[in-house]
């Protein structure tokens, strides 16, 4: 993965302008979260998910292309990775933004650097 972990994936469903805030997500091993915003930034797609008590209250960067299907009646995300590496990846700090450059760069070599 490289550039196309930043887009969603053809089979994924995504319809551009969706509102996928307030969707639930899950992992390949359940649910960790509700999506508390989603960017349709040109080259640059990713949701910030809300990981709640499951992670004590972080939030995470997922980018569009670890989307593997949004079902829209049920308003929940499915992503290509596991509980334990949502856990594991870079941590989004209070008061960081997430399109920060190097935060982005970390977010896109952990993915992209992944056993699938």
């Amino acid at each position: 993965m490289g550039a196309e972990i930043w887009v969603y994936r053809e089979t994924a469903g995504y319809v551009p302008g969706a509102q996928l805030t307030g969707y639930k997500v899950e992992a390949s091993d359940g649910t960790v979260g509700k999506i508390d915003k989603h960017t349709e930034d040109v080259g640059r797609l990713y949701i910030v998910v809300d990981t709640g008590p499951w992670i004590f209250g972080g939030r995470v960067v997922l980018p569009a292309g670890l989307v593997t299907r949004i079902d829209a009646e049920k308003e929940t995300v499915h992503v290509s990775c596991g509980k334990r590496e949502l856990k594991d990846s870079p941590a989004f700090e209070s008061g960081q933004h997430e399109d920060d450059i190097t935060f982005i760069t970390l977010v896109e070599q952990y993915y992209s650097n992944r056993d699938v």
